[in-house]
């Protein structure tokens, strides 16, 4: 009988010639446990996905709960579902006012392809503007607005209209103009090795595109439900976009995510045409029970007021001739070594050690520490006094 490794290299599509192709057997809080019964700390949180742990118990307990109710029963936005109803109730009451329709999805991909949709619809514009080293997602149309040309020039001709601009240049902000749809930003830029914006740039983009009454899209899809210290990262920033696009950390482990905006821009897609966006397992009643109890979680607990102090510890840890720098913000840190070959190299020696990170797609010689937002202290020291460990020996 073949086993289930080689069984997942002939039959489970491959993203890469080199997946990291570790058999988890079961996961808990920060840890993952392979086959074997060895224990790895999760750095990354799936990338972003697990901010409040693996298999935190209320979210289960959610889970649960509904399962004895009901699963999927109609496409979206036809029946009134109570878990839906619920999350985005609690999600409205902890945005501005302005954000206070809720259409959900099932990914980030999903959020941004919505917003492009929203946006179009409401301005009756076609131009779309990214930035450089944004990433939005693998589909189409977030494809398209990818700030990455290695990641896109193998699927074009992609969609027209689009232009990228740089992140934290002020001066690129004259490209948006009365033509412009929408902007999407990432409040931190992810893949680009958690990017922070510098000198108010995202206020003069916000008042950029009021002049130009052009939609300004946030993508918190990596950065929000507390990662930055804020529940928000926009909150740190004095700005507040017309359109939020959230999902990984959304579901405590989860498939859901939700474009959010005010119900003026929303009802446009109600109408010329009817059913303007659709999907069919968008706002699933189990994925949504459990994304309330995530968030619940994320407020009960002050998961994001505990970021601060964890983030100075990695920074005051992390010390080490062959660090180059540390950026980010809150749990979304990069750490950055030489060149890809030496992060590489630590990276694989962290998690033959059971320490999981990773690089970046477009900043690929940092290393990304992104953990659940429910690490102690204790686990941070361990962890850094294994990557510290790991550097040493690559030498």
């Amino acid at each position: 009988m073949l086993t289930y490794r080689q069984l997942f290299y002939s039959h489970i599509a491959q993203t890469s010639q080199t997946p990291l192709a570790l058999e988890i057997e079961k996961a808990e809080g920060i840890y993952l446990f392979d086959t074997s019964g060895k224990k790895y700390m999760d750095l990354i949180s799936g990338i972003a996905v697990s901010n409040v742990g693996h298999r935190h118990p209320k979210v289960l307990a959610a889970i649960r709960c509904q399962l004895d109710r009901y699963m999927h029963l109609m496409v979206y936005g036809e029946y009134i579902q109570s878990p839906q109803v619920r999350l985005a109730k609690l999600l409205a009451d902890n945005l501005p006012e302005n954000l206070n329709s809720v259409y959900f999805v099932n990914s980030g991909s999903e959020a941004v392809e919505g917003a492009m949709k929203l946006a179009k619809r409401y301005t009756s514009r076609t131009e779309i503007i990214s930035f450089k080293n944004a990433y939005h997602g693998s589909t189409q149309g977030s494809l398209s607005i990818m700030g990455n040309e290695e990641f896109k020039t193998a699927f074009r001709p992609l969609l027209p209209d689009i232009r990228q601009i740089r992140f934290n240049n002020s001066d690129d902000l004259k490209y948006i103009t009365n033509k412009t749809a929408a902007v999407f930003v990432e409040t931190l830029q992810g893949e680009a090795g958690a990017v922070v914006p510098q000198n108010n740039f995202l206020k003069q983009l916000r008042e950029r595109c009021n002049e130009t009454k052009t939609l300004l899209v946030a993508d918190e899809i990596q950065c929000g439900f507390g990662r930055t210290g804020k529940l928000f990262a926009f909150e740190h920033f004095d700005f507040i976009p017309d359109i939020l696009c959230i999902a990984k950390g959304m579901g405590g482990g989860m498939p859901i995510g939700a474009f959010i905006s005010s119900e003026e821009i929303m009802h446009s897609l109600t109408h010329n045409p009817i059913l303007g966006h659709i999907t069919t397992f968008g706002g699933h009643p189990v994925c949504c029970a459990a994304s309330e109890a995530t968030l619940n979680v994320l407020l009960e607990e002050q998961l994001a007021e505990q970021v601060a102090p964890k983030e100075q510890l990695f920074r005051t840890l992390l010390k080490h001739p062959k660090i180059k720098s540390i950026n980010g913000m809150g749990l979304l840190i990069a750490v950055e070594f030489e060149s890809y070959e030496q992060n590489k190299a630590i990276i694989d020696k962290c998690i033959e050690k059971g320490v999981i990170t990773d690089w970046f797609l477009f900043n690929a010689n940092s290393m990304r520490i992104a953990p659940p937002l429910i690490i102690t202290e204790d686990e941070i020291v361990m962890a850094c006094n294994i990557i510290l460990q790991c550097i040493d020996e690559i030498g």
